[in-house]
């Protein structure tokens, strides 16, 4: 006599009211993601364009809102993945943990930045009448920390946000949890972003340009649609 296998029961279904709650969480994180790298990026800007940063009037305070609202981009883009995980797996698994992973590397890239902005904060304080060779030799490790963290934006918010449309984009567009225009955005806009970080990479085109400006902006409208939608409407109840 043979004994049949045991089937593995099927995962628990979310149940409708999570699912809701989810969607707001997540939605709300995307959100905040824009409300606090905007205006970080302006909050940041003396440290990012001067070169002599480290030996003028230097505006710290300033700096460090602006490495605290990164802080919080970062914060915010973990959480997103984290709030959609027990939704996604249902309808991709493998591609569900992918947008974790993409979203818990892109986070740690920009703390790398934060930390190295933090650290040109400190050489300016300690700098205070420095002259001579010492002055060149601080001058030249801000420029060096300045430029980690010109690198750490272009690996982090550029390329992962483009890995982070394609998977996330991917699976909201097959469980039409969301109308189909909404991750279309982001799958149109990936492979622009794509392209654009990459020569950016390579020496082909400036990181701060007008190409790789217009090729952010279908990503960028795809993560602001998503998050609107998400805390207006939520997710469509569909199976997996």
């Amino acid at each position: 006599m043979t004994l049949s296998a045991p089937i593995a029961p099927l995962a628990e279904p979310v149940p409708a009211g999570a699912t809701r709650t989810h969607a707001r969480v997540a939605g709300l994180l995307y959100l905040v993601t824009f409300v606090s790298s905007i205006p970080a990026l302006l909050l940041l800007g003396p440290v990012l364009d001067r070169a002599d940063y480290v030996l003028g009037a230097g505006a710290d305070t300033r700096v460090r809102w602006g490495c605290f609202l990164d802080l919080v981009n970062a914060g915010a883009c973990v959480g997103t993945a984290v709030a959609l995980f027990p939704v996604l797996r249902r309808h991709g698994e493998a591609r569900a943990l992918g947008f974790v992973a993409s979203r818990m590397f892109e986070a740690a890239v920009i703390v790398v930045g934060v930390v190295s902005l933090l650290a040109v904060v400190t050489l300016h304080r300690d700098a205070a009448g420095a002259t001579g060779a010492e002055a060149t030799s601080l001058v030249t490790t801000g420029q060096a920390l300045v430029a980690v963290r010109d690198w750490t934006f272009l690996i982090g918010p550029s390329f992962m946000a483009a890995i982070n449309a394609l998977l996330l984009g991917s699976l909201l567009y097959g469980a039409r949890l969301v109308p189909r225009w909404i991750p279309t955005l982001g799958l149109v806009g990936a492979p622009l972003l794509l392209a654009a970080s990459t020569a950016a990479f390579f020496g082909f085109i400036e990181q701060v340009s007008a190409p790789a400006a217009v090729a952010t902006l279908p990503v960028a409208a795809w993560e602001l649609a998503v998050g609107i939608w998400m805390v207006a409407k939520g997710f469509r109840a569909t199976p997996a």
